[in-house]
């Protein structure tokens, strides 16, 4: 081996030492190393902050995110399920239907709703009446006093030969005492000489009523079901010598409700059919009308 040769052997030799001595040293042998030097431990130390490998960086770590679970949204049909099931009220099926005469059929399938729970099917076919027991029905067009003069045309001859005390000739039965009130004015034309009375509880008195009855003879009673048949109770007012019983059956409220739509009034009408109305339908000596 020539000089040259083993000079730059030795050259290398040494080269690979330095990187050894430096890894055992570590970073304080250099740091030693860099203050003995002077300019040149400068250099050392700026070389091996350039060469050296720092801290691996540490990956920023996210916070964890917070879920939220989103309900679906409610829509109309699922709403309508889970909502309650609200009872039709007879005014919204009313509003939206349009109004139709009373018949004769409707009355005699009320009585069957409204007894089909107490009573056996016989009984429920002896509470059937006669269709000659029936007056022509309203058809929307009549007035009062028209429809009165159409289905009752001897009038006038009846009411000149009734004579009988407490008892009339004719019932007209309504749902209060103000629809009462209207019905005797809008009658005029037809009662003419007729005596008239009230037959509602709104500021009359069962006993006055009753003594009126006892006093003179009255041709024509107007008012509510409950009321008369309060007086039938007493004794005030006897059913047989009545010809025509009228129901205000078309006739609607505020609310777009008939007489016979509100319960009580139904109720109070039936109790007052059974107190003598059907046995003189049923003998026909008794007519029924719907208005």
């Amino acid at each position: 081996m020539s000089d040259r040769d083993s000079a730059c052997w030795r050259s290398s030799e040494k080269g690979q030492e330095g990187p050894r001595r430096q890894e055992k040293d570590g970073p304080q042998g250099l740091h030693q190393a860099g203050a003995s030097g002077g300019e040149g431990g400068g250099d050392t130390e700026m070389t091996q902050q350039e060469t050296a490998p720092g801290p691996a960086l540490s990956k920023k770590v996210k916070p964890p995110k917070e879920c939220f679970l989103i309900q679906p949204k409610e829509t109309n049909e699922d709403a309508t399920k889970t909502r309650k099931r609200k009872k039709k009220k007879i005014t919204d099926i009313l509003a939206k239907s349009e109004p139709k005469p009373g018949t004769p059929e409707d009355l005699q399938k009320l009585m069957k709703d409204y007894y089909s729970s107490s009573r056996s099917v016989i009984e429920l076919e002896e509470l059937t009446l006669p269709d000659s027991c029936f007056l022509k029905a309203n058809d929307l067009t009549h007035s009062l006093s028209s429809y009165l003069k159409e289905v009752c045309p001897k009038w006038v001859k009846l009411r000149k030969s009734h004579s009988e005390k407490k008892s009339v000739l004719m019932l007209i039965i309504c749902g209060s005492a103000i629809r009462a009130v209207e019905l005797i004015r809008s009658m005029t034309a037809f009662k003419g000489d007729s005596k008239v009375m009230k037959l509602f509880a709104k500021h009359i008195k069962v006993q006055e009523q009753v003594k009126l009855l006892e006093k003179r003879v009255v041709h024509l009673g107007v008012g509510t079901p409950g009321r008369i048949k309060e007086l039938i109770k007493q004794g005030g007012l006897h059913l047989n010598p009545l010809k025509f019983l009228i129901f205000d059956w078309n006739w609607r409220d505020q609310k777009l409700r008939r007489m016979m739509d509100i319960p009580e009034i139904r109720k109070e009408v039936f109790e007052l059919l059974e107190m003598g109305v059907l046995s003189l339908c049923k003998t026909e000596s008794l007519k029924l009308g719907l208005f």
